[in-house]
């Protein structure tokens, strides 16, 4: 996989000062101890009140130095990618924030970190600080592991010990309140892919219809690999796991956490299943979904769920400084709002024109038929689906016959727009919305139709920003209006057929997704849209 760096070794040095460099001035700084001490610190933290430090390697950002303000953290330990800090850096960070009120440490339980974090604890406490230590331990992806791992859940601790420190509480107090919240905190992650490290080479772990259960926040692998499915049957199986540890009469906050790669689309879709999963009647509050704890670019996420009393929901919903924490909220319901009166299609009645419904049909039965031949002629220049949107709007007007004005001109090109605008994919179907909406509009206000069409022609110029030449479905169109304006229909068909056969000397074309293709791609290959449109016309122009 391709990252951006410049060079391995200055990977974090360089993201850290990125990062203050870009944060709120006056509220962050660093200890100047680089390259092996690289601590995140309040730059207007005055030790008066228990300070808050965690920590460990880098690559789970914004964790931990994007957590690092009023209400969080007093101060974050980064460690090289996915290793832990030494044990000087996490002692400067101690000796940097730590006043008479004394400090807590908040661990992941993983040996670098509990080594290296205890070990500098234990020379706090030779030097004379009050410093006490917090070990998260939240993942039970490994079941009857002595020691499970620390992943996101541990921001549930730095939240509420964060703002018991900000509300000026004691060390003792602070200390009991997050082994507390951290023995109460269960979570469990899953991934499609595997994570890779920049600077070192990658190998994708998992097949293609693979993905990975109980994963941790380094790459290293899951409990199983299991077989893809829907994002609703995946987190099923994950809820049903948490489900087995959660206390059935209480509930929960839960925290969706992005390992890094999943598309915000998907989180939401991701947290819509979580919500209507088992645990959904089990959740009172919701921290994202967001990127809070990651593991560089993995493509997965993690479920966390703290069992919640009215304090901890107090701490969890406190406003913070940090930007990276996502607002604690309470999970609420869909609200509808009735969609608005549509105007002029409802409030003209259906009514029957045997010649207007006998031109609509022609019309949209030809567009049905000519599907095939339209979608080859889109697959030389685009994706292949033209004749796909134009037949499917041309049987959205013909299943609506019996509901149209039919005998009020101006009401039935109304109608037609409405269908198109709601039936008719891509940009085609506005398009030709604002064609036949605008027409209508011009007809109700007394001018002729063929004036009427040339201005819906017109609108839908300037709105789609194509004119004449331009190698668009307007090539046929502006030909064929302004012959039916000056002869007949037979004439304006021999212009739409002309126009559209002259797209295929075009070698350019400068609308459309036909403007995205170089020179000579599209030379001999007729515009599917101008050939609809001359479809449409031939259609009703030789009509007995």
């Amino acid at each position: 996989m391709k990252h951006f760096f410049n060079r391995r070794e200055t990977i974090v040095t360089e993201a850290i000062d990125g990062f203050l460099r870009t944060s709120k001035p006056g509220k962050l700084a660093r200890l100047d101890g680089y390259p092996d001490i690289k601590v995140v610190v309040r730059a207007d933290w005055d030790k008066s009140r228990v300070a808050l430090v965690s920590g460990g390697g880098s690559g789970h950002e914004p964790s931990h130095a994007g957590f690092v303000g009023g209400g969080m953290l007093t101060a974050a330990v980064c460690g090289d990618i996915f290793a832990s800090p030494s044990t000087e850096a996490v002692l400067a960070a101690i000796r940097a924030v730590t006043g008479e009120a004394g400090c807590l440490l908040i661990v992941k339980n993983y040996t670098g970190d509990r080594l290296n974090f205890g070990l500098a604890v234990e020379k706090a406490r030779a030097e004379g600080f009050a410093v006490e230590m917090v070990i998260v331990a939240d993942d039970i992806a490994l079941p009857n592991l002595p020691q499970p791992r620390g992943v996101a859940g541990t921001l549930f601790v730095h939240k509420i010990a964060g703002h018991l420190a900000e509300t000026g509480a004691d060390l003792v107090t602070i200390a009991a309140a997050a082994r507390a919240v951290a023995a109460d905190t269960i979570s469990l992650g899953m991934s499609l892919s595997s994570c890779s490290i920049p600077g070192q080479a990658h190998e994708e772990r998992l097949g293609e219809r693979e993905g990975e259960l109980g994963l941790g926040i380094h790459g290293e692998p899951g409990v199983e690999r299991i077989e893809l499915a829907n994002a609703s049957a995946l987190v099923r199986r994950m809820s049903d796991r948490l489900a087995s540890h959660i206390d059935p009469a209480a509930q929960y906050a839960l925290l969706l956490n992005n390992l890094g790669a999943v598309p915000p689309l998907e989180m939401s879709l991701l947290a819509n299943s979580v919500l209507d999963s088992r645990l959904g009647q089990h959740i009172a509050l919701a921290i994202g979904p967001a990127p809070l704890m990651t593991a560089l670019n993995m493509n997965g996420f993690s479920l966390s769920l703290l069992k919640l009393s009215p304090a901890r929901e107090a701490a969890l919903c406190s406003q913070v400084e940090p930007n990276a924490w996502t607002p604690a909220g309470p999970i609420g319901q869909v609200q509808l709002v009735e969609l608005p009166a549509r105007g002029m299609v409802q409030a003209v009645s259906a009514s029957s024109d045997a010649r207007v419904e006998g031109l609509i049909q022609a019309i949209c039965s030809r567009l049905i038929d000519v599907e095939p031949e339209l979608n080859r002629l889109d697959s030389k220049t685009g994706d292949g689906d033209t004749g796909s949107t134009v037949s499917a709007g041309a049987r959205s007007i013909v299943d609506r016959l019996d509901q149209m004005p039919l005998a009020n001109l101006s009401a039935t090109l109304a109608a037609i727009g409405s269908t198109l605008g709601s039936s008719m994919g891509g940009s085609s179907g506005v398009l030709l919305s604002i064609f036949f909406t605008s027409a209508a509009k011009a007809l109700e206000g007394g001018a002729a139709l063929p004036d009427a069409l040339l201005h819906g022609l017109d609108r839908m110029k300037f709105y789609g920003g194509a004119n004449r030449g331009d190698r668009t479905m307007i090539d046929a169109l502006e030909p064929a209006l302004v012959a039916l304006s000056a002869s007949n229909l037979e004439a304006a068909a021999r212009a739409a057929q002309d126009g559209a056969q002259a797209t295929a000397r075009m070698k350019s074309a400068k609308a459309g997704r036909s403007a995205y293709l170089g020179d000579g791609q599209l030379e001999g290959h007729v515009d599917p849209g101008a050939q609809a449109v001359a479809e449409a016309f031939a259609s009703i122009a030789y009509r007995a």
